[in-house]
């Protein structure tokens, strides 16, 4: 393809007022990248990242539920969530966060079966889409999870809260290798 003499530029420099120089991109250069496969690989690549991310994740904080610190440091989220603190009437802290990462190790392992079998991945990626649904629960039923600022007028997440916060985007990856996984059983 070639340029003609006198058409716009597809990138450049250009100096501003005050001397710098800042880089602009051509929206015929945004167009024609558009129309090559680069915006389907790119899907590809995010998705990759998306899903395994997740998987890695998951996986990672699942076998962490299993010390003893971490064992601890669920126990304030768990036991004053109205959706899990019934799990202490069922065993000791230590038991409970090992069920937990069981569960999420199982989900991790489901969703990564994705390239084999889009049912077990749906299956996972649904079961993740409950779990961090719960997890982000955690902002609403535990307390001091929200701190004052002074000079902010909104409250502010702790260091627990800003933890937490995490499971949102992690909440719309498993959403989206849900929806994924199951257009790709429709599609079978």
């Amino acid at each position: 393809m070639s340029i003609a003499a006198g058409s716009p530029p597809l990138a450049g420099a250009s100096a501003s007022a005050n001397g710098r120089h800042h880089f602009m991109v051509s929206p015929l250069l945004i167009a024609r990248i558009a129309a090559t496969s680069i915006p389907d690989r790119l899907g590809v690549a995010a998705g990759a990242v998306l899903r395994y991310g997740l998987v890695a994740l998951v996986l990672f904080l699942g076998a962490f539920k299993f010390t003893v610190a971490e064992a601890a440091a669920i126990q304030p989220l768990v036991s004053h969530s109205p959706f899990l603190s019934w799990l202490y009437s069922l065993g000791s802290v230590r038991a409970v966060s090992n069920g937990i990462g069981t569960v999420e190790i199982a989900l991790a392992l489901l969703i990564a079966a994705r390239r084999f079998s889009p049912a077990l991945a749906a299956i996972g990626s649904l079961g993740a889409v409950g779990m961090f649904a719960t997890t982000l629960s955690f902002l609403v039923s535990t307390p001091g999870v929200w701190a004052s600022v002074p000079g902010f007028p909104l409250p502010v997440p702790n260091e627990v809260g800003g933890f937490l916060i995490k499971d949102l985007f992690l909440l719309g990856a498993a959403l989206w290798s849900a929806a994924e996984s199951l257009r790709a059983v429709r599609a079978r």
